[in-house]
């Protein structure tokens, strides 16, 4: 077991290099595990992504590593020391939230620099280092403004620096994007990346929006219901979910209730909503069992031949309209179509086999 660390100096707790570990994570809330016994290592310098719905645990278990929330078992590993019994100001990390949380009456500088004069941080230092944050996060100029001179992807400039100025070991971040708008999530994903890229720290990135996770972690944590259903690197995560939820989660909207009808290791056919399809074969099947087959909005095109449809609603998005539609017995599934459609029309649609995810009903 690692060793305790009840004395350590604040100054120790900012252990750069060293690996974080969760063991057995679990906290209730009057009888309601929120997390229920969550492992999970993450190496030096990685970027990781919890990802899952409201209420999978993903921003408990955050609040747990920050120590903002007691745990009620489990072990949180810092290196060789155990730190969840740490109070969070002795644990050092970062925190950036989605609310910005500054203080409205101080400038960016004083915002950014009040972490340090909490740690006593000599004046001259604490200027350096408050300049250098704010040049890393490109605010140099605006430091003497106040957050409500700023527009909102400012102040979470404002917040990364803050939060990274201290130089921490870990950088824990609560859906920090999820206030700005479209083109300003766009443009802060790419800088939330090439910080944590400059400084080094660990990045631990909660979020529900998987472009969000795909386009920045180095490996993805998928939770539901308080325990991680899977893990891996976005390529792994986006071409091969291991559950059905997962697969959901990851873009797979469309879920068909299907029957295999033949199958030679490589390929099966299946027959679903009355119509006959040709899928990848990932793994055993036998002739007669159900299954679950699953297809991205973008891979479900309409066409001339495939699955006989109703169109209920559909939207123009730029180059393609992209709708939700019902096959005769009322499965919806979500398609796009590269022509005009809209609500009341018959179409049928298709996907490649390679685009279409089989999973065993009884496994879904």
């Amino acid at each position: 077991m690692p060793a305790r660390a009840p004395d350590m100096p604040a100054r120790q707790s900012a252990r750069r290099g060293e690996r974080l570990e969760l063991k057995g994570l679990r906290r209730d809330f009057s009888g309601f595990a929120a997390l229920k016994g969550l492992d999970l290592t993450i190496e030096p310098g990685e970027f990781v992504a919890l990802l899952g719905p409201s209420g999978c645990g993903k921003t408990t278990a955050l609040n747990c590593i920050a120590g903002l929330t007691p745990l009620t078992a489990g072990s949180i590993s810092l290196g060789p020391l155990r730190i969840d019994q740490l109070p969070p100001e002795r644990r050092g990390f970062g925190m950036v939230f989605q609310s910005y949380a500054l203080f409205p009456h101080m400038t960016a500088r004083k915002n950014v620099g009040f972490g340090l004069a909490m740690q006593n941080v000599a004046r001259r230092e604490a200027a350096q280092r408050v300049d250098e944050a704010l040049t890393l996060v490109r605010l140099a100029a605006q430091a003497d403004k106040l957050p409500g001179q700023m527009s909102g992807g400012q102040q979470q400039r404002v917040a990364i620096a803050r939060a990274v100025v201290i130089r921490p070991p870990v950088v824990l971040m609560d859906e920090p994007l999820s206030n700005l708008d479209a083109k300003l999530r766009l443009e802060m994903r790419g800088e939330i990346r090439r910080i944590h890229e400059a400084i080094g720290s660990t990045t631990i990135y909660v979020t529900h929006d998987q472009d969000e996770a795909l386009s920045m972690a180095d490996r993805i944590v998928v939770m539901r219901d308080g325990l991680i259903r899977q893990t891996g690197s976005p390529t792994d995560l986006y071409e091969r979910p291991a559950h059905v939820d997962v697969a959901e989660f990851m873009g797979f909207r469309t879920q068909l209730p299907g029957r295999v009808v033949t199958s030679d290791g490589t390929r099966a056919t299946i027959e679903a909503c009355s119509s006959t399809l040709q899928v990848l074969q990932r793994g055993p099947l036998a002739e007669g069992q159900a299954v679950v087959l699953m297809m991205r909005p973008e891979d479900l095109v309409a066409g001339p031949v495939g699955i006989p449809v109703t169109v209920r609603i559909a939207e123009y998005r730029g180059r393609a309209f992209f709708g939700a539609a019902e096959t005769a017995d009322g499965t919806e599934l979500f398609f796009r179509s590269d022509k005009p459609t809209g609500a009341g029309d018959r179409i049928t649609v298709a996907a490649r086999p390679e685009q279409i995810l089989l999973y065993p009903a009884a496994a879904a």
